[in-house]
């Protein structure tokens, strides 16, 4: 039984959304997020990345940087630029990529069914990525980033949908990425009461995007369960921000390997040492792009090749039936000895939405060898995560990413 609710979200003012919303904290690397707020100070960067308000060698994880985003939403609440609800309600988030829309709910979901397993996981967090937001959701006492879920499809929760899409969006605009975004509100209590009840018919909900950011937000409710020890469960900190989407809206996209050097072989013994576990041809076209599962893309010493891989080889568990997998156990690890790609600095991972051509860049720059993957699935993370196992690193890559700031969660009232 997945548990959701309607909140007060603390948004910005219409006329502001589109200079305010901005991607996620974590697509930034530091002078990238400098480099967008000096450009746009009512960017919501400015407030999760709030260290860009400070000198740049000024140290980012101080509790002062906290405390000025903290500082911030106060201030921008104080002169309109953010107005909070007056009701709780539901909000439905419809993103349109390239032709293609996937409409979420908005709404707080429980900790508590993170912590008892029916928000399912597939990815395990770092520590000093989870204490950064901690520290941002605890000082702030807000939830800023929307953790994005998947769900299996449900009839009921579609028609709903559905219904509800046929008025006038109350939000409507065009994101500079070209992503539109429309944005529903359902305030009235049947109508919230229907939608509750839909998703309590559901068996789980699923971590799509956002790890550390679900960690954080539960790791700060149960700081305040311990301060608070007759809390109800009613309180606000005993849910965190989320946007639910139906599994058959979803696309994730390649995320793709790129290799620094050839660990001291020719691009001849690459080749061969390669040919023992998939099938190697010449590309038939330039830049290759897989088209079935269990085959991959590689560009090595400037030409493409298509690889497909060994049916002996194939594992049919969970986690050994994925491409990533099978391109870890039989090449990255045997080959070049890379045993854990989270922390070895010769591999770097390179999110599909770049294009194959970044591959190839990336080659002709600072890289050696390239493998373009083949897309995991919807399914497969879901058969992951039901096994309580843990998906390789950078498997997935979703696209459109859910805007931060649009949409704020208050966990103190």
């Amino acid at each position: 039984m997945v548990t959701i609710r309607p909140f007060k979200a603390l948004k910005p003012r219409r006329d502001l959304v589109p200079e305010v919303a901005a991607l996620p904290y974590d697509v930034y690397n530091r002078e990238e997020a400098r480099e967008v707020v000096e450009a746009n100070p009512h960017s919501f960067l400015a407030i999760d990345r709030s260290e860009t308000q400070f000198a740049p060698d000024y140290d980012m994880y101080s509790p002062e940087v906290y405390r000025k985003a903290d500082e911030m939403i106060r201030q921008w609440t104080e002169v309109g630029i953010f107005v909070e609800d007056e009701q709780p309600c539901y909000y439905l988030w419809e993103l349109t990529m390239n032709g293609r829309s996937q409409t979420g709910l908005v709404a707080c979901s429980s900790v508590d069914d993170y912590l008892n397993g029916i928000v399912k996981k597939h990815e395990n967090t770092r520590k000093d990525k989870e204490a950064d937001r901690t520290n941002h959701v605890d000082v702030t006492s807000a939830q800023t980033g929307p953790i994005f879920l998947a769900y299996r499809n449900n009839e009921d929760i579609r028609s709903g949908v559905e219904a509800v899409k046929g008025s006038a969006p109350m939000l409507d605009y065009v994101a500079e990425d070209e992503v539109q975004h429309r944005v529903w509100k359902i305030a009235d209590p049947e109508e919230v009461t229907k939608i509750t009840e839909a998703f309590a018919g559901l068996a789980n909900t699923y971590i799509a995007d956002g790890h550390h950011r679900a960690a954080s937000a539960v790791s700060v409710s149960q700081m305040r369960r311990k301060e608070h020890p007759d809390y109800t469960g009613e309180e606000e900190f005993n849910y965190f921000l989320s946007v639910l989407f139906p599994d058959n809206e979803l696309e994730i996209m390649d995320y793709n390997r790129v290799i620094k050097d050839l660990n001291n072989m020719t691009p001849a013994e690459v080749l061969d040492k390669i040919a023992a576990v998939y099938t190697v041809e010449e590309a038939p076209v330039a830049p290759y792009r897989p088209e079935n599962k269990g085959e991959v893309g590689m560009f090595l010493d400037g030409k493409w090749f298509k690889l497909t891989a060994k049916e002996e080889l194939k594992k049919d568990d969970p986690i050994g039936c994925l491409d990533v997998q099978y391109l870890q156990a039989n090449v990255l690890e045997p080959i070049w000895g890379i045993a854990d790609p989270k922390t070895d600095p010769r591999i770097d991972f390179v999110g599909g939405i770049r294009g194959l051509g970044e591959l190839e860049r990336r080659c002709g720059k600072d890289c050696s060898i390239a493998f373009a993957m083949y897309p995991t699935s919807i399914y497969e993370l879901f058969a992951v995560a039901d096994a309580d196992l843990l998906m390789p690193p950078k498997s997935t890559w979703f696209e459109p990413k859910l805007r931060s700031g649009l949409f704020i969660h208050k966990i103190e009232k």
